[in-house]
């Protein structure tokens, strides 16, 4: 019987090796070889001349595997981590810190100049932090494989759809980095061993947290095991049998999990499926850029969109006659009033609303004047919003992207549609050795739209 692999694997080995120069990195971290139709190459790196091997064909490109390195980039490194290559969760280890850190500011420029088509004022120097050690917040796979008679657990491996069997994770803060081969013989151990997919992992100031996706009820004797690892190991059991609203602590639950931010006197109360930024160093530092970057006075008012629990709105709140927020999760937006009440805030006010459409002019938040705004979005951007944001007019307006896509999109209709000015971009590199690019953006002046400014000027390097 002839099956799909196996003809996969007669097509790659009727496909001659080439040797090419790689000449960038594509939006995933791959190199791009041109020549020809153009080529992904996983692994590659720009400036290198190598070996390859095309491995799946697509209309405007092909994929292809890295045979050798003819050429090195100087700015090669060796891979800290035995997993690299399979698993999915960094792809840029093999790069220097420092070139990483290039070619996500190149990528942020490029989406200026072709999609926005402006140009900020200056640039801002990147925003760093630690390279291992960082991520706070992960979501990991988990599967019972018979053949190896385990659980596997960890990131899905780049090129295919499994679960990477990992031993330990240099990217994740400790301890969750270390107690992923523990976590995987705990749940081979399990009665329910097959009935658990998914594993969120949440490191605060005061704990590690576990979230089980539970298809099935444990049974005591699971408990038992858990609890028991649980108190081996100093960290928070928790299960989640259905959907948010299900996750409860096994056992006697805990303070809330909690992280700080110590410039602003400020403890941040959280659950374990929150959404935080992961990396608290770089987090910090970018707090602490937004509120000077705004540069409020004592009687600013400010409006933040996509709020989540606060983590800007409040530190904006301790330089600010006032601040809203405004979030579509209902919890968040709980979380939010409560991290306010428990820090003693009494200037921040926090909205529901569904901002994935425009907001209406009769909403009690958008009846307010604001001087300064500050976007946090999703992927997909605020475009639905910017038209709202633009009639409020504000003297500053700050734009925190994960995507420098949707970023320049909605930066070039702020600037060419509503006259708004690119007075500073730059990135923040959340997470180290991926390919995910964070960047903010500061613009000033603005309208009710229609005035076609332009915005940038030359840029120049802060």
């Amino acid at each position: 019987m002839r099956t799909p692999q196996a003809a996969e694997r007669r097509a790659r080995a009727a496909v001659a090796p080439e040797e090419a120069q790689v000449t960038g990195l594509t939006h995933e971290g791959e190199g791009v070889v041109h020549g020809g139709k153009t080529a992904f190459v996983a692994g590659a790196l720009p400036g290198e001349r190598i070996r390859f091997q095309r491995t799946r064909r697509h209309r405007q490109h092909d994929n292809a595997e890295l045979l050798e390195v003819l050429e090195a980039s100087p700015a090669r490194v060796v891979p800290r981590c035995p997993h690299f290559g399979v698993c999915g969760g960094c792809v840029l280890q093999h790069l220097s810190p420092a070139a990483q850190l290039a070619a996500k500011e190149s990528e942020l420029r490029d989406a200026l100049t072709r999609v926005a088509r402006t140009a900020p004022a200056r640039w801002l120097s990147p925003l760093a932090g630690p390279q291992w050690g960082y991520r706070r917040r992960a979501r990991l796979g988990a599967k019972f494989v018979r053949k190896k008679g385990t659980v596997v657990v960890g990131f899905r491996e780049r090129t295919a759809p499994l679960i990477a069997q990992l031993r330990a994770c240099d990217v994740l803060a400790p301890p969750a980095g270390t107690l992923i081969a523990p976590l995987a013989a705990l749940l081979t151990e399990l009665d329910i061993r097959e009935r658990v997919p998914q594993i969120e992992v949440a490191v605060a100031a005061n704990g590690t947290a576990f979230v089980l996706r539970v298809l099935t009820p444990p049974s005591a004797a699971d408990e038992a095991r858990l609890e028991a690892f649980a108190a081996e190991h100093d960290v928070r059991i928790y299960l989640q049998p259905a959907g948010l609203d299900s996750v409860h602590q096994l056992g006697c639950a805990d303070e809330p999990l909690n992280y700080r931010l110590p410039r602003y006197e400020l403890e941040m109360r959280f659950s374990p499926t929150d959404f935080i930024q992961v990396n608290a160093t770089v987090n910090e530092a970018l707090v602490q850029h937004a509120v000077e970057l705004l540069e409020l006075t004592p009687a600013a008012t400010v409006l933040e969109l996509y709020c989540g629990l606060g983590n800007f709105s409040l530190p904006l709140a301790r330089h600010a006659a006032q601040v809203v927020g405004v979030e579509g999760d209902p919890a968040l937006v709980a979380r939010a009033r409560g991290n306010a009440l428990h820090n003693g805030l009494v200037n921040a006010e926090f909205h529901v609303a569904d901002l994935a459409a425009a907001p209406e002019a009769h909403l009690p938040w958008m009846r307010h004047a604001y001087t300064h705004v500050l976007l946090d979005p999703p992927r997909t951007g605020a475009r639905e919003v910017l038209g709202a944001v633009a009639r409020l007019a504000p003297q500053r307006l700050l734009y925190i992207s994960c995507h420098p896509g949707t970023l320049a999109r909605d930066l070039g209709v702020l600037v060419h549609d509503h006259g708004f000015a690119l007075a500073a971009a730059g990135v923040v590199d959340m997470f180290p050795h991926t390919a995910h690019v964070e960047s903010l953006a500061l613009l000033t002046g603005g309208g009710t739209g229609g005035t076609g400014g332009t915005g940038g000027g030359a840029a120049a390097t802060a």
